[in-house]
């Protein structure tokens, strides 16, 4: 049978608080090539890495020290046939109390292991959540993905009327 999300889970010493507002902090972690509000409800933002992955996101919950929801509006991966593969899905961020800990648990919402970008994407965010996430919450540092240079944000921010 098809596994229709993917989850991985951390588990740290910092409050709910505290995880909720790096989750927020999209540019930390994840990447510095984002453009828009990753931290308003309702509001769109886009991610992209170099011309493999372009997102356009838009944020459709947030719960101070519980929950963070986005919903992927477009999506394009340039090694794959199906561009509409994360269309539709949700990435969540579920934040608890775990005894002294807090634990954070992602969950792509809708990303099949027969897709064909399933190994890519799941080492991606193995690394994005696991690693990167994980260091910027507990130590401040993340390991985002750096900032390509002016020009090419405007470009593809144009190209996917981000305005």
């Amino acid at each position: 049978m098809d596994n229709q999300d993917y989850t991985t889970s951390i588990l740290v010493d910092q409050s709910p608080q505290e995880v909720y507002e790096a989750i927020n902090y999209v540019r930390a972690w994840w990447s510095e090539e984002i453009e828009g509000p990753t931290d308003e409800l309702n509001k769109e933002w886009f991610y992209h890495y170099k011309d493999i992955h372009l997102c356009k996101m838009r944020v459709v919950s947030l719960k101070p020290g519980e929950l963070v929801v986005w919903e992927v509006i477009e999506n394009k991966f340039n090694f794959i046939d199906d561009e509409k593969e994360w269309v539709g899905n949700r990435i969540v961020f579920e934040i608890s109390k775990e005894g002294p800990k807090t634990r954070l648990t992602f969950t792509q919402q809708g990303l099949r292991d027969s897709y064909e970008c399933y190994q890519v994407c799941n080492d991606g965010w193995n690394n994005y959540i696991g690693n990167s996430l994980y260091k910027f919450i507990t130590t401040g540092k993340g390991e985002p993905n750096p900032k390509e240079g002016e020009g090419f944000n405007k470009e593809l921010a144009d190209r996917w009327q981000l305005h």
